[in-house]
């Protein structure tokens, strides 16, 4: 990447035909009023609805026609680097949120990178009530719930527009300690005011008869958990967001590496994100690029006095997609209660180092299309994405340890029908997404570090950037998420 330019002509970062009126069906809608670092945002009602009937600015000149908006040098009031979940949910949430105009940059295209990698859980099953991403998770899973009932209220399915679906979670243990475990987890799940019950092994089998425990084994049940697919679920999102392009207030910017960055030569703030092909001016910029954001963040202000590190990194992941699987049926997503704290710990052959470390715990769903999806695994490995065989053994044989229908089988019977999705997880060292100002910098945020809670958290993470972009309270305490102190 080439470093950022230091000088820029000044420029109007704002799009000045006006903002339209917009007629909507009044769903799950409030207002607000408030204003991006001056600019005073006329009082609008928040929708979920897509079927919306617009009064529309003019079109732009370079518009030609369906596709996204594409210009050499543009101005926009927001402009967000990253086009996975993250990315995208914060741009449907400015646009539906707001009268603001949106670019959204990527080097790939969406869904490309730990997004498309996922199993669409989510669940509340596994997560801490005294963890400061609870309420976070909470609210975003609230969201996602809300999202769903609104596309109902449309007259269209969720489990076609999603892939979403109500299955309840199960979180799974073998031994003693660990029914001691999910017990108390119960207690606590019950507590924070989430539907939870404990299954002790008998009552296991009844809801769930391909899963054995054995008899010193058991579950903590939430009955209210759910999945989606990524796919589908991003396809919506880009649906709803190119919804806006005729009025000009929508662009995407695929396979546009981002090169540098031009800050005003008086405040030192960004002015705007130079692209491979583009100079895209924004009022704000948002950094969501997931594992990348450490290197992109250095690239960017190398040469200039803003010191920053974002300490995320990637972590990789495998999953093992069985497709058109009939050999059992699960009703439930499942997962062992060692995913919770990183048991099944086995030393990579070959590497000394323990950093390096792989992580391999039972997780698997059935999908809307009767795909098994087994995982997981976790490693430290850089920007590998390379399959590696040894790993998918590990992930069946301890889905088979679970599962026991699965030891039946030969996993060479599924080379024909079988695919694995291997993804980056942006790691962060406290286990906590990084989510607020560039410290010195004032109109440039970070949306990044959600691991593999990415999809879980996106839609409570856009909220909150809004929130914070537009100077509005957040639902959430933002604080524990502040990149100062965190990001040196």
């Amino acid at each position: 990447m080439a470093s950022m330019a230091l000088n820029s002509p000044s420029s109007n970062h704002f799009v000045n035909d006006g903002y339209t009126s917009f007629s909507r069906v009044r769903l799950c809608s409030f207002s607000f009023e408030s204003s991006l670092y001056g600019f005073k945002i006329p009082r609008r009602q928040l929708s979920l609805s897509v079927n919306e009937t617009r009064t529309t600015r003019p079109k732009p000149a370079c518009y030609s026609g369906s596709e996204p908006l594409k210009a050499s040098s543009q101005s926009f009031d927001v402009v967000i680097v990253g086009a996975g979940i993250i990315g995208l949910t914060i741009a449907r949430q400015f646009l539906i949120g707001s009268d603001l105009s949106v670019a959204v940059v990527d080097k790939a295209v969406p869904c490309s990178g730990a997004t498309g990698a996922g199993q669409g859980c989510i669940w509340m099953v596994h997560k801490n009530p005294g963890s400061q991403t609870w309420e976070l998770t909470k609210r975003s899973h609230q969201l996602w719930k809300r999202l769903a009932e609104t596309i109902r209220d449309q007259g269209m399915d969720p489990l076609q527009v999603l892939g979403w679906k109500k299955t309840g979670s199960l979180l799974v243990g073998r031994t003693p300690g660990d029914s001691i475990i999910l017990r108390e987890r119960v207690r606590q799940l019950s507590e924070a005011g989430l539907t939870a019950e404990y299954l002790p092994s008998n009552e296991l089998l009844s809801v769930e008869p391909a899963l054995f425990v054995g008899s010193d084994g058991g579950a903590a049940f939430v009955p209210d958990d759910c999945q989606l697919d990524a796919l589908r679920t991003v396809s919506y999102i880009e649906k709803v967001n190119r919804s806006f392009t005729l009025e000009g207030r929508y662009a995407e910017f695929y396979h546009e590496p981002v090169a540098g960055l031009v800050r005003s030569t008086s405040s030192g703030e960004v002015e705007a994100v130079q692209t491979s092909n583009n100079t895209l001016y924004g009022k704000a910029i948002v950094v969501a690029a997931g594992c990348w954001s450490q290197s992109l963040m250095h690239d960017l202000f190398r040469g200039s006095n803003v010191k920053l590190d974002v300490l995320v990194k990637p972590r990789k992941g495998h999953l093992l997609v069985l497709e058109n699987f009939n050999s059992l049926q699960l009703n439930h997503g499942l997962m062992e209660v060692g995913y919770v704290d990183y048991e099944n710990s086995i030393l990579t052959p070959g590497l000394n180092d323990q950093s390096q470390t792989l992580s391999v715990s039972m997780t698997a769903t059935m999908d809307t299309m009767g795909n098994l999806i087994l995982g997981s695994s976790r490693q430290f490995a850089g920007f590998s994405t390379e399959v590696e065989d040894s790993i998918i053994l590990h992930i069946w044989k301890r889905a088979g340890d679970f599962i026991p229908k699965l030891k039946e089988l030969s996993l060479k019977n599924f080379i024909k029908n079988r695919n694995v999705r291997v993804g980056l997880r942006p790691y962060m060292p406290d286990g906590k997404p990084v989510i607020g100002h560039v410290p010195g910098l004032s109109n440039m945020f970070l949306a990044t570090g959600h691991e593999g809670g990415g999809l879980s958290m996106a839609l409570g993470t856009a909220e909150m950037v809004v929130d914070m972009v537009l100077g509005n309270p957040t639902h959430v305490d933002n604080s524990p998420f502040a990149a100062q102190g965190r990001c040196c």
